[in-house]
């Protein structure tokens, strides 16, 4: 039997899931991968092999509320892995954790004592981790003894300089932790080190602006291919418009919100994260596809507010770079949807970005034409693979 790392990504109401073989150097293809999504509802378990053939497409008899679902999703996740794994022997699971605070800024190996930190963070990821370290918890117990690792969301963002992590609070609170951490980092990272093969050694390590844009989408400055800045801050909802999440919000409006409507801590956080973004401004849909599909002036208005955020976002994250040398656009919206992009790019010709709109239209890894000063380009990240690649260095 060949030895194969898994990938694990716990999230609220999914679970994503990746078998990479480990031969010395990790391929970027994994051998399976799946997902059981719809949690909390009608859970359901999609699979297929490296070839893209269907290894499973079934409705999953799980009851009760979502986070027993939970449980009893990731306890039929690794029976069902046992009866599809052959030919495979799995020698370490990875984990994609959201939060590893100000302390970890890399992969770590789990432990009792890590694991005990990680659940110290969960007040500052509140929608996240605890799914995260549930999904850890049940492997550990399905597979006693074999090595986990933990690799984080944040760790990447931990080489920007104090002033970008800092808010101006009162010192007590930024000491307890209360600062800007940033968030997709295993994307962002994925970004950095293949960026070099797209458009060479010397733009790659110049100013870069990486724009992972999905259901959950932020933006990050990157000099010498590490963070300077990021849109996302202290929780996930920071910074860009999402799927259905606010992005940026005057804390006036939560003031407003909680004396005249009478909100509280849990009313205000299914606002933001469940009720707003793209959903909230449109009244449709969460998903950019149907949006652009939709001749409704409410649908217009929702792309258009999304595509002008991320052009303010630009323009700051530009300043904090000093200019402005290439712009990539990642993630599920980033990859597919050129209307987006050609919204933002057509609008930055001030930074030197002259856009080539048929390779746009046919979403080209380049988009940017050959005398455009600022390079525009799409790469597929590939978030899976950096878990896998950290913890095969991790267990050598």
């Amino acid at each position: 039997m060949a030895d194969a790392i898994l990938t694990l990504n716990a999230g609220s109401s999914s679970i994503k899931f990746a078998l990479f073989a480990d031969g010395g150097n990790i391929p970027q293809q994994p051998e399976l991968v799946g997902q059981i999504d719809g949690l909390g509802a009608k859970p359901h378990l999609k699979a297929k092999d490296k070839n893209g053939q269907a290894l499973d497409d079934i409705d999953l008899a799980l009851d009760g509320p979502a986070e027993s679902q939970h449980k009893a999703a990731l306890a039929f996740l690794v029976q069902w892995l046992h009866e599809h794994e052959a030919g495979w022997k799995i020698i370490a699971v990875g984990h994609r954790v959201v939060h590893g605070g100000a302390i970890y800024s890399a992969p770590a190996v789990l432990s009792a004592p890590t694991l005990d930190a990680l659940r110290r963070f969960i007040p500052l990821a509140p929608l996240h981790q605890p799914h995260n370290l549930a999904g850890i918890d049940a492997m550990i117990a399905a597979l006693p003894g074999l090595p986990q690792v933990a690799c984080f969301d944040t760790a990447f963002h931990r080489s920007q300089p104090d002033v970008a992590q800092t808010f101006a609070l009162p010192r007590k609170y930024t000491e307890e932790g209360v600062r800007r951490y940033g968030f997709h980092g295993l994307s962002y990272e994925y970004i950095a080190d293949v960026l070099p093969k797209h458009i060479g050694e010397e733009k790659a390590n110049g100013r870069v602006i990486v724009a992972h844009l999905g259901n959950g989408a932020s933006m990050c400055a990157m000099q010498g291919r590490k963070s300077i800045a990021t849109t996302m801050g202290f929780t996930a909802v920071d910074g860009l418009m999402m799927g259905t999440r606010t992005g940026n919000l005057d804390p006036g409006v939560l003031l407003y919100l909680m004396d005249y409507h009478h909100m509280d801590a849990k009313t205000l956080t299914k606002l933001l994260y469940k009720e707003s973004g793209l959903l909230g401004v449109s009244g449709i849909s969460q998903d950019m596809r149907e949006l652009i599909a939709s001749d409704k002036a409410e649908a217009k208005e929702a792309v258009d507010l999304f595509c002008y955020r991320i052009l303010r976002e630009i323009g700051s994250l530009t300043a904090a770079l000093g200019g402005l040398d290439a712009l990539v656009f990642t993630g599920g919206i980033g990859e597919h949807a050129a209307q987006v992009r050609e919204s933002v790019c057509s609008r930055l010709d001030w930074l030197g970005l002259e856009l080539d709109s048929a390779a746009n239209a046919s979403d080209a890894s380049r988009i940017s034409t050959p005398k455009s000063r600022v390079t525009a380009c799409v790469i597929p990240t590939n978030e899976e693979w950096m878990i896998a690649r950290h913890t095969a260095e991790l267990l050598t």
